[in-house]
């Protein structure tokens, strides 16, 4: 189960990524098309630590949840059509990408027949990706910078706030890390289970 997590916590990321360079060069800017990033190659866009090292470590000592991260596909928000809204859509792409995985096999698992031993085993993967993926969704979702819910932040707050806001992407990382690790699991645990219980039908 451990190499099963991080294989498909590896595919999720690679596609919540993927998704970022495909609206941003929908959007104007073809900076991820030029470096070669809107691919599903998993070389192109697997982060050594985020990607494998992290998750890897998160399984082995029994984390309540797994969760990693890509390398960011390069965009250049000035390149967008849209500059206020652009980077919002661009941020929101990932997670996105990451509920309708999960909404697809969440769907499959309530109204599908997994009678059998092999379509029991089959439906234990797409609770593995359903988790996964609302797990990796809500995260990228936390409004703190660089996080892509803060994306919307950026397009939702008056100018003046801005730049204050800005300031936060210095400690950002440090931040949520922060908030993990004080407020444990329940901080993700309890809407991912709300929310994968409300797609499956399961709990």
């Amino acid at each position: 189960m451990t190499i099963l997590s991080i294989l498909v916590l590896v595919v999720s990321v690679v596609l919540h990524e993927l998704s970022h360079g495909i609206v941003a060069d929908r959007l104007g800017d073809p900076t991820a098309r030029y470096a070669g990033r809107l691919t599903l190659n998993p070389l192109k866009h697997i982060d050594p630590v985020g990607s494998i090292l992290l998750p890897l470590s998160l399984v082995v000592l029994g984390a309540p949840f797994v969760f990693g991260w890509a390398k960011p596909v390069p965009y250049n928000p000035y390149n967008l059509s849209d500059r206020r809204w652009g980077p919002a859509l661009v941020g929101l792409a990932g997670p996105l990408s990451n509920v309708g995985l999960a909404v697809m096999f969440g769907l499959v698992i309530r109204w599908g027949d997994v009678h059998g031993p092999f379509l029991e085993a089959l439906g234990s993967v797409f609770v593995l990706i359903v988790f996964i993926n609302l797990v990796l969704a809500l995260f990228n979702l936390i409004p703190i910078p660089p996080l892509d819910g803060s994306k919307l932040v950026y397009a939702l707050l008056p100018v003046r706030y801005i730049r204050a806001y800005a300031r936060l992407e210095a400690f950002g990382l440090i931040i949520v890390i922060g908030l993990l690790y004080f407020f444990g699991g329940y901080m993700l645990s309890w809407p991912v289970t709300f929310a994968f219980r409300l797609i499956t039908g399961m709990g």
